[in-house]
């Protein structure tokens, strides 16, 4: 089997390693790695890890090296599990590597709990698997693209209604052209119509985000402080730039009524700020969200509210995003590589393949 190794603190660093197929333990299954989705939000995986425990998912063995968790689709290679046959596909959070072996716990007809003991203790929406039966579905693609993504959009516009949008008028996000943000600026369309969605982007992606038909106001960086400031104004960050949201707080000051920090699509500027004007920046980690709203609403109702804007989601990002299909070793490290320089443009969406 093959893995794709990153060195942790200089993510630039990849190389793929081969080792021997696991034996199965009573209770275990193999997972053949069908494809995954590359985003950006892999890239914001590694760029935290340590801090957000997300190398510990598929440890390496080398404190040194990790491996990027990312979405998608595997099938059953091997079974030790009555329940689980070979041939059954599934749908979660995987290694960039050709397997991945499991321990189902948990198992009910829609999915299970990967119960192995390094797992433990970790965020449970990335240790659950959806069943699929054996035939491919329809959108698996967009699924992996945009589905983890969305959710964290989702939540982010359930925080802010939840608190009457802290007495905003307005919705500030940075990286426009992310796919979160994308997803976070349609379900403020969809359920807060009455927030102005205001975009921000760089120039050369300004016109795709104007495209997009999602924000009523899309603004260019270097334009920032030519904006007019005097409306109330929740701003979240996707970008991860420390000079960026310096800006936007003293350009808002006390206007801005609640800043949010969410990834760090730009990865070389992430990092933060001090002195700030304006209110404290509070970390938004959707893991930690999801389960409150599990926990006060069920599990089923979370999910179907989830699925509901995402189909709406899906069908309207096809007009604006083009899915590309990435296949082999070679490939999926370049791709990753250029995932990391943000070299991948965001009307591009890549599902890799390992063979």
């Amino acid at each position: 089997m093959q893995s794709l190794w990153v060195k942790k603190e200089d993510l630039a660093q990849a190389e793929w390693h081969d080792s021997d197929t696991p034996p199965l333990a009573e209770g275990q299954i193999l997972l053949g790695i069908e494809k995954y989705a590359l985003t950006a939000n892999n890239i914001t995986y590694a760029a935290v890890g340590d801090g957000f425990g997300y190398w510990n998912f598929f440890p390496t063995g080398d404190a040194e090296w990790g491996i990027v968790p990312v979405w998608g689709f595997a099938k059953v290679v091997a079974s030790a599990h009555a329940d689980i046959a070979v041939g059954e596909r599934v749908y979660g959070y995987l290694p960039m590597a050709s397997h991945l072996l499991v321990t189902p716990t948990n198992v009910q007809d829609g999915g299970f709990v990967d119960g192995a003991e390094h797992r433990q203790g970790l965020a449970i929406i990335y240790n659950q698997y959806h069943r699929l039966g054996s035939n491919q579905g329809t959108h698996e693609a967009e699924r992996a693209i945009f589905q983890p993504l969305f959710t964290t959009s989702f939540l982010i516009e359930h925080l802010m209604r939840s608190n009457d949008w802290f007495g905003a008028e307005a919705l500030l996000m940075t990286s426009a052209s992310s796919k979160t943000s994308l997803g976070l600026a349609m379900v403020a369309k969809n359920l807060s119509p009455a927030i102005k969605r205001i975009g921000l982007t760089s120039e050369g992606n300004k016109a795709f985000v104007e495209t997009s038909g999602l924000y009523d106001e899309v603004v260019a960086y270097d334009d920032l402080k030519q904006m007019d400031a005097g409306q109330p104004t929740v701003s979240v960050d996707f970008a991860g730039n420390g000079q960026l949201l310096t800006d936007i707080h003293a350009h808002w000051g006390d206007g801005l009524k609640h800043s949010a920090l969410v990834g760090a699509t730009h990865v070389e500027e992430r990092g933060g700020a001090d002195d700030m004007q304006g209110p404290k920046p509070e970390l938004f980690f959707a893991p930690t969200a999801a389960e409150t709203l599990m926990k006060d609403i069920g599990p089923a109702a979370f999910r179907a509210q989830v699925d509901e804007q995402f189909a709406a989601f899906v069908k309207g990002a096809s007009a604006y995003l083009t899915i590309e299909d990435v296949t082999g070793t070679d490939a999926l490290q370049t791709a990753y590589l250029s995932m990391l320089s943000n070299a991948v443009a965001p009307s591009r969406g890549l599902m890799c393949h390992m063979d």
